[in-house]
Parts: structure tokens; sequence; C-alpha cells
């Protein structure tokens, strides 16, 4: 990304803390590690932050109690909450306070960061750029208004669908994870959910299959691919 986000990554398990830092430096932000709640306080209060991603459980201030303090400071920073805790109580209280979501131990990686760029997506950041069209081949998407052109053409998408067709975007040529998607678009990757998603991509082909060059193609085991040969975004 042109300009790099400033990332608050607070986790005292330092070898995850360590883990999830060096992963969102190599997808090109700016993340600092702090292993308790008071020393990302310190930092919060001296930098700028775009985002903060903060561990439940933390010695010497907690995630929550560090949340009420970040939100005395800045109430629109985006928050997320990175924990073992599961409970329903301890996911309320983290949405009471402010935040824009919350992930469950053990997570992806790839759902982290695809998690903080719809979060990103959302709010005001100058510094985040939206695609809000893609140049898929021959056909021209727009995710705004949720329309597929080709030639003369439009085809008006369902949101799922379109929220389907922006993932496989973001990752064309490469293997969308089933689970990344499911976890994103339909929260639950249970087996109806799944069987929905089928259905999705079969419609997804149907859509598009007046450009010969693009396929999604099944990767057994893993997920989808997008296989198109130019995609440009605007």
């Amino acid at each position: 990304m042109e300009n790099k986000l400033h990332i608050l990554l607070c986790e005292d398990e330092e070898s995850l803390g360590m883990l999830v830092r060096e992963y969102l430096q190599a997808k090109g932000y700016d993340a600092e590690l702090f292993l308790d709640g008071e020393s990302g306080y310190k930092a919060f209060m001296k930098g700028k932050y775009d985002m903060c991603l903060l561990d439940v459980m933390m010695p010497r201030m907690d995630g929550f109690a560090l949340a009420r303090e970040i939100r005395m400071i800045n109430a629109e920073v985006p928050i997320i909450f990175l924990t073992a805790k599961n409970l329903k109580d301890d996911i309320l209280e983290g949405f009471k306070l402010g935040a824009d979501d919350y992930l469950t131990k053990p997570f992806s990686m790839d759902e982290l960061v695809y998690r903080m760029e719809a979060i990103l997506r959302r709010v005001k950041g100058k510094n985040q750029r939206t695609a809000t069209r893609y140049q898929l081949g021959q056909f021209t998407f727009d995710t705004q208004r949720q329309v597929l052109t080709i030639g003369d053409k439009q085809t008006k998408l369902t949101t799922k669908e379109c929220e389907l067709l922006t993932m496989l975007c973001s990752h064309a040529n490469e293997v969308l994870e089933r689970e990344l998607a499911l976890k994103t678009i339909w929260i639950d990757d249970n087996y109806f959910n799944a069987r929905s998603m089928d259905v999705y991509i079969t419609k997804l082909r149907k859509h598009l299959k007046d450009d010969p060059a693009i396929e999604i193609n099944n990767v057994h085991g893993k997920g989808y691919r997008l296989i198109v040969p130019n995609l440009v975004e605007e």
C-alpha cells in the first residue's frame, strides 16, 4: 500500500504477537507490538494509529480497560479484539466498548487482514485506497452499484454475490480459502452455509461465462481460484 497504515498491536503472548506483527509488515502495514496494556496505552498517547488490535487478557491493563482509555482519547480509531475468550458476555462487552470486530484465537492471518481491510473501507481513513470498480477481463464490476457489465449487458448482483466476487477479485489468480469467505460473508462456516456458498459460486460462473478467459476453479480441500488474464482496480 502506498501510505503505510500504523497499527497498534497489543498481545502478551510474545510468539503470537511477533507472528502477527511480521505478517502485517509483510502485507505493507507498519505494526508496533506491545506485550501489555499499559505500554500499549503509553504508545497510543504518544503516537498516531490507524487501527488497534488488542488482546483481552493482558497484564498491567487488560484489553477492555485499554479500549476504554483509547475511546476517551479517540472515539473513531477502529478496534479489533484478539482473544481466546468466546463467551457471549465477553463479546457483548467488547462491542459495548466500541469494538469494530472480535476474532477468537486461533484465527487465520488472512482472515484478520481481510477483516481489517473491510473495516478500513468503512471508516474515514484518508490513507486507505478503496477499489470501487474492477476491470475484470472484458467485464466492468462496480462494487458500489453491485453491477457487472460486459458490452451492453448489465447484471445486477445480489449483496452476497457482490461480496463473494469482491473477495475473489481481491485474491485474483490466488486461492481464496473457503473458511475465510464463509466467516467473512456468512459469519459461520457450518455445512449449510458452505452449501449456500457453492450455489453462489455457480451463479457467479454463469454471470461470467460471456468472457471465456475468466474461470472460477475449485481448489480441492482449500477453496476457489478466480482465473482472470487481466484485472485492474479503479
